[in-house]
């Protein structure tokens, strides 16, 4: 049978995904708040319960902990939820029961019990969207025994990485940025389920290693074709999954260009780009010419001001312009700047036909 591609967005890929598993697996259910809604959670979600009915595809009232209970109790029992919630940040509700019950279930029961439930949370920017629904919590699920947790950026990864998590016999963290939900690609309908596994270069290159998880890897390619004028070239490295983690890529790809930038949608203390940075210094860190760089987001909560919330996203620009400074490269970064960086939009909208309000 001939390989089909088409081209969607990535939340109609998600919703492709849906779709796909719930049509072969009955034992697949799909349960949110605003599952149903006429949004369908920013699309990925629309028409689902009208196809499927609504003992699969249903609502949830405002009761994180003890739904994602519920969720755990039904996966032991035969099925396979589909766990939503629309702001990474109302999963924090729900840590005692993913932390305590889904991930460790299957190392309790020696391996007999398993928890096949997947958790999509989105993680949300701008708009002021302020403190308390703009984080990128990624490092806490990543740091539990027992949790895979995967980050895809582009619309084939999204949908053939959301197939496989339902797939799997124990607990996913699916974890969309909500800029991407957006953004076009090609999807390979008949990729087999070893591509989707560990990270994966997107761009090679010879001189810089930036390695970037969900949304930075965006920027990333961005700051690589702005560099790449002044003659760096720049290799990007899509990581995919925060756990488990792709060392090995990373450290080939620093074998090769002996230089090296990490950039996460999280926080830098205690981040994801801390465990890259240290699995390359415990791995080649003989083949570091230069120190390595980190480019993640502030060590204090997000303000809803937009004209101060700007400052704490860091994009193209900053990867850049620390490229340039901490590597020591003979550039003007005014005149990059000035040529490339210029925007009349606040920093915390992707672009100006977005509306938002999430």
């Amino acid at each position: 049978m001939p390989n089909k591609k088409t081209t969607s967005t990535y939340a109609e890929a998600i919703h492709s995904g849906l779709d796909y598993s719930l049509e072969n697996d009955s034992n697949v259910v799909v349960i949110g708040e605003g599952v149903p809604d006429p949004k369908g959670i920013f699309g990925t979600t629309s028409g689902l319960q009208k196809k499927y009915g609504v003992d699969r595809v249903y609502d949830m009232p405002l009761s994180e902990n003890a739904m994602t209970g519920i969720c755990i109790g039904a996966a032991l029992n035969g099925l396979r939820p589909i766990l939503i919630h629309q702001r990474i940040d109302f999963s924090l509700l729900s840590l005692d029961q993913i932390i305590n019950n889904a991930a460790k279930w299957h190392y309790m029961f020696d391996g007999k019990m398993s928890v096949p439930l997947v958790i999509r949370m989105i993680i949300g920017r701008g708009w002021g969207q302020g403190p308390q629904h703009s984080q990128s919590l990624q490092s806490i699920f990543a740091h539990i025994p027992g949790l895979k947790v995967c980050m895809p950026t582009f619309a084939n990864d999204a949908k053939n990485m959301l197939i496989h998590a339902i797939k799997d016999n124990n607990p996913v963290i699916f974890l969309e940025h909500r800029w991407l939900h957006p953004i076009e690609g090609e999807i390979d309908n008949d990729i087999k389920a070893e591509a989707f596994l560990g990270a994966k270069i997107i761009k090679p290159g010879a001189d810089i290693t930036i390695v970037a998880f969900s949304y930075m890897v965006v920027e990333a390619l961005y700051a690589a074709k702005i560099m790449e004028k002044i003659g760096l070239s720049v290799e990007v490295v899509d990581m995919r999954y925060v756990s488990p983690i792709d060392h090995e890529t990373v450290q080939l790809s620093v074998k090769k260009t002996g230089r090296l930038v990490v950039t996460d949608t999280g926080s830098a203390f205690c981040g994801v780009s801390a465990e890259v940075i240290a699995s390359v210094c415990e791995g080649v860190f003989h083949a570091l010419k230069k120190p390595p760089i980190r480019i993640a987001g502030p060590d204090h909560p997000i303000p809803t001001s937009h004209h101060v919330a700007h400052k704490c996203y860091p994009g193209a620009e900053e990867i850049v312009k620390a490229v340039l400074s901490k590597f020591e490269i003979d550039a003007d970064f005014e005149k990059i700047k000035r040529q490339y960086f210029t925007m009349s939009s606040p920093k915390d909208v992707p672009y100006h036909d977005f509306l938002g309000p999430f």
